[in-house]
C-alpha cells in the first residue's frame, strides 16, 4: 500500500528561508499575479517554475494558479484567450509571452457544482445540455477535468511533488502541501497518491517521470520505478499525437541519452518503438547497434553550446543507422537509391503510426535529411550553390557533420561542403578536396534566341 500524503495545514516557507526573488520571475508573470491580487483573488505561481527556481534553474515559463474562473480571468485581462476541452484554461497574451492562468481544480468530480459554476465556453448553446466536468474510461483514465476545488485540492491532484509547489504573491511564501520541499533537498521523484492509480489516470505521467528524473538528475522513488514497470505496456492507451510531442521533448531538453537508457529499463521505450526495439536486440554483422546512444549524447552537446536541434534532425539521428538498414535492404531487391529511401521512411512511419505519429511534414524532412547523403558525395556536383541555398541544406550539412564524427570517411566530405558552404555566398571559388578527382565540365555559353520579324503595327 502506497502511503498517502496527508497534512491539517500546509508546510509555510516564508520568504526569509527560500530563495525566490521576484526579480527571478517573468514581468509579465509579476503583472498576471497582482492584477488578480489586486481585483481581490489569490493567486500563486506553481509546478515547474517553482520547482526550477528552488533548484536554481532557469524557468522555460512561468504557469499561473487562482481562485478566479476563467470567465472572471477574462473580464479582468482583455489580453485573455480562453483554450481548452479537458482543462478550461486563461492565456494570457503579451507581445513576446503567453502567461498561462488555470482554475484551482478537485480530483472530487461534480464536488462544487453549486459553489463555483463550469464556465461556458464562447458561442456556446447555454440551454444544451451540460458536458460532465469530471469524466474517467473504464479504463481509469481521465478525460475531462473541469471541477473546481481549493487550492490543497489543486496540489493534490497533480502528478509529482516536486511539482506542487506554490508561490505565494501576497506574503512571497512557498506553500506545501505534499511534502515537495523534502523531496526537492532529497533528489527524489516522487507521485502524489498511489502510483498506480496516478499512472492509470494518464499514462504519460510515466514518461514525465522519466523526464524530470533524467533532467534534474533525481532518482525515481522505488514505489513509482516499480509501478512502471508494472504499467509500461499502457502508454499506449495514449493518444499517438500526444505521445509525439512528448518524445520532442523527452529528446530535446539536454539529457536525451539518460532518457534513452532510463526508458531502456522501464521498458516504455520498448512498447513505444516495439519494431526499432526488435531491432536494437539483434547485432548486424556481429556489431551491436551503439549509434542510437551515440546520437543522442551528440545532440546534448549541441544543445548544451547552444544550438537548436530540430525536430527532423532528431529523429534522422536517432534511427538513421535503422533507416540505412532498411533502405539497403530496398536496394537489394532493385530500387534505386531515392525510391530505397523513400521506401524505407514511409515503412518506418507506417511502424510508428500505431503508438507515435509522426507528422508528415516531418517524415519528409527526415527523408530528406537522408537522401542529402547521396548529393554529398557528389563533390561538387551539378549547380552546388543551388543545393547549398536550398531550405533544409543546415540540418543536411549538420547531420553530415555528426556523422564525419562517427565515421572517418564522411570527415573530407564534410569539411569539404563546410567551407564551400561559407564561401558560396561571397562566390569565392570552392575549396579543392585533398585526393578527390573531380571531373570538370567546359562551360557552355548560354545560346542567344534568335528575334523574330514581326510585322510593324498598322
Amino acid at each position: 500500500m502506497y502511503p498517502a500524503m496527508h497534512s491539517d495545514t500546509p508546510l509555510i516557507i516564508p520568504r526569509s528561508d527560500h530563495p525566490i526573488s521576484r526579480n527571478l520571475v517573468s514581468p509579465h508573470a509579476l503583472k498576471v499575479l497582482y492584477r488578480l491580487k489586486e481585483s481581490g483573488h489569490l493567486a500563486y505561481l506553481v509546478g515547474g517554475c517553482v520547482r526550477d527556481l528552488l533548484l536554481g534553474r532557469e524557468p522555460k515559463d512561468f504557469d499561473v494558479v487562482t481562485d478566479a474562473t476563467p470567465n472572471q480571468v477574462k473580464r479582468i485581462f482583455r489580453n485573455c484567450r480562453l483554450v481548452g476541452r479537458r482543462f478550461r484554461l486563461a492565456h494570457i497574451h503579451f507581445q513576446d509571452e503567453i502567461v498561462e492562468v488555470a482554475t484551482f481544480r478537485s480530483s472530487e468530480p461534480e464536488e462544487l457544482e453549486a459553489e463555483m459554476p463550469i464556465p461556458m465556453a464562447e458561442g456556446a448553446d447555454a440551454g444544451g445540455p451540460r458536458p460532465p466536468r469530471h469524466l474517467r474510461s473504464d479504463d481509469g483514465v481521465i478525460l475531462r477535468d473541469n471541477v473546481f476545488g481549493t487550492p490543497e485540492q489543486d496540489a493534490r491532484r497533480r502528478d509529482f511533488t516536486v511539482n506542487a509547489l506554490a508561490y505565494n504573491i501576497a506574503d512571497f511564501s512557498i506553500i506545501d502541501y505534499v511534502g515537495g520541499m523534502a523531496d526537492l533537498r532529497q533528489g527524489v521523484i516522487r507521485t502524489i497518491g498511489d502510483p498506480g492509480v496516478r499512472f492509470t489516470e494518464d499514462p504519460v505521467r510515466m514518461l514525465r517521470a522519466v523526464r524530470f528524473a533524467a533532467m534534474l538528475g533525481f532518482a525515481i522513488e522505488p514505489l513509482a520505478g516499480e509501478a512502471i514497470i508494472e504499467l509500461a505496456p499502457t502508454i499506449t492507451r495514449a493518444t499517438p499525437p500526444r505521445l509525439y510531442e512528448e518524445i520532442l521533448k523527452l529528446f530535446l531538453l539536454g539529457e536525451g541519452e539518460k532518457t534513452y537508457q532510463l526508458m531502456r529499463q522501464t521498458r516504455l521505450f520498448d512498447h513505444l518503438f516495439p519494431h526499432f526495439t526488435a531491432w536494437l536486440e539483434r547485432e548486424t554483422d556481429g556489431f551491436p547497434h551503439a549509434r542510437v546512444g551515440q546520437g543522442l549524447e551528440w545532440i546534448d552537446r549541441r544543445g548544451g553550446a547552444g544550438d537548436k536541434i530540430s525536430p527532423p534532425l532528431l529523429l534522422a539521428i536517432m534511427f538513421g543507422e535503422y533507416l540505412e538498414e532498411k533502405a539497403a535492404g530496398f536496394r537489394q531487391t532493385g530500387r534505386a537509391p531515392q525510391e530505397a529511401i523513400n521506401g524505407a521512411v514511409a515503412e518506418f512511419l507506417g511502424e510508428l503510426a500505431p503508438t507515435v505519429l509522426v507528422p508528415q511534414r516531418i517524415g519528409i524532412a527526415v527523408r530528406d535529411i537522408l537522401a542529402s547523403r547521396n548529393r554529398f558525395r557528389k563533390i561538387p556536383g551539378k549547380r552546388p550553390q543551388s543545393f547549398v541555398g536550398r531550405p533544409g541544406f543546415a540540418d543536411w550539412l549538420t547531420h553530415l557533420q555528426f556523422l564525419s564524427e562517427i565515421a572517418a570517411e564522411e570527415a573530407k566530405t564534410y569539411a569539404w561542403w563546410h567551407a564551400y558552404a561559407g564561401t558560396a555566398a561571397t562566390e569565392v571559388p570552392a575549396p579543392e578536396l585533398p585526393g578527390a578527382e573531380e571531373k570538370k565540365s567546359p562551360r557552355r555559353r548560354p545560346r542567344r534566341r534568335r528575334r523574330k520579324n514581326t510585322p510593324p503595327a498598322s
